[in-house]
């Protein structure tokens, strides 16, 4: 079946005057799509719509500009650029009358620098070099000045602005424009290659400028050079970068967005942050931004709304009336059937791409650019007509087509994630088979229902079924990012989950001079025991902010007035970690707790990839013991969250005959548990029942061993490969690369790694904990 839509969707202002608009004729009767869910087919009218919608912006985008490529292009166009021995700037304001460029180089007079406007809209002027140099000089102030229909002069910083300032010693000035384009000898150059797409993201997100441990804002050069190497010696291969895009409300976390092309200059240049980009990618992480199109400030002098003077939403970045303003968030929603929007967005993710080699890009707010309720007061049951009915945004979704399309047609190995707490059906499948494109949605669920247990169950009404249902619950053939915390879920009001759990005690009883209390043993305990199921079992792919690896205590608090302007809580405690008797910490011959474990349970996935493993089987759930048993990949996890129970001899379900070993032990001294569980222990398995009758099987797997598990423990079991153990006695993993050299971990003191792990061969029941190869972050950096 053939479809002729006529839609309103964004035409170029060249083809406008056509009503009818030209569109594209496909086959799109069946679309992948529905041979992964039928389910999908009965809503076949509205897939098909929003492909043909698809195709069709495409199709005029190729026809007037050439491709999406060059179309994507627009940041080398608009904006101030240097073209032929002359400045050329560019201007999309179609609702202003009179036009000028003012700013220091003019003496903030514009009666020279008058602007030309052409039938779309587009402002321009051309000012050649003075003595072969460029009129107006890099890091000058520069704005746009615009008579609007309303007859007032009005000055605005330039759309594609790529640097924005203000002046730090006076309360509330506004931001300046300011023209980015040094000299080649100051221009930042790349040295290293982007690092490889690994199979499963292992994501440590982070901000900048809540970085370092003073009361102030962190550069992107501090935190290159002092976070990374930590970042990289807890062996994550993946950073995600907040609030990059200049906001000027800095206690929005980055999320009102002024000036899009621009770096927040409150952490430095340009060349600052590419110098930040290029480091992590000669240490092997990759790099993601944040991305915020969901929605813009709402600022006015400074932002993006300042183009907003009255003027009908086709001559707007927004939407006009309620449906262009965000009532929960105070800010302004992108109309996203105009055609110079999305010539400025797609843009905007390419220069992003291009100028500073991100890697990919978490998409903020998705959920509120899925809907046209944005999902405000909106529960989702998993019902499809919550999904596709008019209040689907189909522009939004169209535009996110495209956006995804090109960023993997420009870098397959891009990494795309969306932020989306509706669930919505092939959100995450690729374009050209009819989904929305994205690689991987954040498991949004999942924390929330650890914050639900931890403030208002007690530990013996934990649900192990409810447990694995939330971990569980996705779609499978989409990826899912999961994480029991994100920074979401310590800003102002809440806590982190260290600090739920141990919470004042965090301040006294945190010294290893001291006997732990039974609060810290707890809290330390399922701190280990929370983030490591939730990687295993959640998602595929994993995600930690910064600071929760080792337990940060308190919450997120952004200076503002309510706090007297405080940067306390708006700052990372390295010294918890770094200092030696702490049960934060990472320092040789003394044992280290919470960061140990999670630099361990990411070597663990680095040497076994269990994140991308399709094989995931939970075989025991049993809410009497509070244990959970599970497959993933080729590991075997035991997960005991009784709070006093030891179990011997339990009796666990496997795939696989032969014979298993700890891989990752919660309770290793190391780890700060109380080295109950033998690691030269060798576990043989029974067969179970009749092979290929899954219902004479215990739990229904044909074979099991036994283990000893202790209370708030969790163990990762391998299977030993006996002609790989010979070469896995002479090495473990650390930090991804096989390191020869070991050192014994004692009961009482010993030095610990960043990465590998390995059975101890003189292991007597847990008298010495796992063996470790210590690697600094120092290390990482040579």
């Amino acid at each position: 079946m053939h479809y002729m839509v006529k839609t309103n969707f964004s035409v170029p202002a060249t083809a406008r005057k056509n009503k009818t608009m030209v569109t594209v004729v496909e086959e799109v009767d069946h679309l992948p799509i529905y041979d992964l869910d039928p389910k999908l087919e009965e809503f076949k009218d509205h897939f098909n719509y929003r492909i043909k919608r698809y195709l069709d912006q495409k199709c005029l985008i190729e026809k007037h500009e050439g491709g999406l490529e060059e179309f994507s292009k627009g940041y080398l166009k608009f904006g101030i650029n240097t073209v032929d021995g002359a400045t050329i700037y560019r201007e999309w304001a179609p609702a202003a009358q009179e036009a000028q460029l003012i700013g220091e180089f003019n003496n903030w007079n514009g009666a020279k620098h008058k602007m030309e406007k052409d039938k779309f809209g587009i402002w321009s002027i051309k000012i050649s070099h003075v003595n072969g140099k460029p009129a107006i000089p890099h890091n000058s102030k520069v704005k746009f000045r615009f008579r609007h229909g309303g007859g007032a002069w009005v000055d605005r910083i330039p759309a594609w602005i790529r640097y924005a300032t203000f002046d730090a010693s006076k309360f509330g000035a506004p931001y300046d424009g300011v023209h980015w384009d040094p000299p080649a000898c100051e221009r930042y150059v790349f040295k290293h290659p982007r690092p490889p797409k690994p199979d499963a993201p292992r994501i440590y997100e982070a901000h900048v400028g809540m970085s370092g441990e003073e009361p102030e804002v962190s550069t992107y050069r501090e935190f290159a050079d002092n976070v990374l190497p930590r970042i990289r010696a807890n062996n994550y291969n993946t950073v995600q970068l907040m609030a990059i895009m200049e906001h000027s409300y800095y206690a929005s976390f980055g999320y009102h967005v002024t000036n899009f092309f621009a770096v927040s200059s409150r952490s430095g240049t340009p060349e600052d942050l590419k110098y930040l980009v290029d480091k992590a990618h000669s240490l092997g992480l990759r790099v993601l931004m944040d991305v915020v199109h969901s929605h813009a400030s709402n600022n006015v002098t400074d932002g993006l709304n300042g183009y907003d003077v009255g003027q009908n939403t086709h001559e707007s970045y927004f939407h006009t009336g309620d449906r262009g303003y965000h009532k929960l968030w105070d800010s302004r929603l992108f109309n996203y059937a105009n055609w110079e929007v999305l010539r400025f967005l797609l843009s905007n993710l390419r220069y992003w791409m291009d100028e500073f080699m991100f890697d990919g890009f978490r998409f903020d707010g998705v959920t509120s650019m899925l809907y046209h309720h944005h999902g405000i007061n909106k529960g989702f049951t998993g019902n499809y007509k919550e999904y596709f009915s008019l209040d689907t945004d189909v522009d939004a979704i169209v535009y996110m087509m495209l956006a995804n399309h090109l960023m993997h047609k420009l870098l397959p190995e891009a990494t795309i994630v969306a932020e989306d707490v509706s669930g919505m059906p092939v959100l995450c499948r690729p374009v050209d088979e009819g989904g929305v494109g994205f690689d991987f949605r954040l498991a949004m669920a999942i924390p929330d229902r650890w914050i639900d247990y931890l403030k208002n169950k007690e530990d013996r009404k934990w649900s192990m079924s409810e447990i694995v249902q939330t971990l569980t619950n996705r779609r499978y053939t989409e990826k899912c990012i999961a994480y029991a915390e994100s920074h979401d879920q310590s800003i102002v009001g809440d806590k982190t989950i260290a600090f739920i759990l141990m919470d004042k005690e965090m301040y006294t009883g945190m010294s290893d001079l001291q006997p732990a209390s039974p609060t810290i043993n707890r809290g330390i305990a399922l701190q280990k025991m929370i983030h490591f199921i939730t990687m295993a079992l959640g998602g595929d792919g994993y995600l930690n902010f910064m600071g929760n690896e080792f337990g940060h205590p308190e919450w997120i608090d952004f200076p503002r007035e309510g706090n007297n302007w405080s940067y306390d809580k708006c700052r990372r405690q390295w010294s918890l970690v770094d200092t030696d008797h702490l049960r934060y910490k990472v320092v040789p011959k003394y044992i280290n707790y919470m960061n140990a474990f999670d630099q361990a349970m990411n070597a663990l996935e680095e040497e076994f990839s269990f994140l991308s493993s399709s094989k995931q089987i939970v075989s025991d759930m049993n809410e009497k013991d509070k244990v959970i048993v599970f497959e993933r990949g080729d590991l075997v996890f035991v997960f005991n969250f009784h709070p006093n129970k030891t179990y011997k001899g339990y009796k666990v379900g496997c795939d696989l005959p032969g014979k298993y070993r700890v891989a990752l032990d919660s309770d290793a001294l190391v780890f700060g548990g109380h080295g109950r569980v033998g690691h030269d222990v060798d576990h043989f398995t029974s067969p179970e029942g009749m092979p290929g009758v899954p219902e004479t099987n215990f739990n229904n797997r044909p074979n099991s061993f036994k283990v000893l598990s202790p209370p708030r423990t969790c163990v990762a079991y391998y299977r030993v490969d006996e002609d790989r153990e010979e070469l896995r006695r002479g090495g473990a993993v650390a930090s991804g690369k096989i390191v020869t050299e070991y050192i014994d971990v004692e009961a009482t003191s010993g030095e610990t790694i960043s990465g590998g792990w390995k059975g101890s061969e003189k292991d007597d029941c847990g008298k010495k904990g796992m063996k470790f190869v210590f690697r600094s972050s120092d290390e990482d950096c040579k």
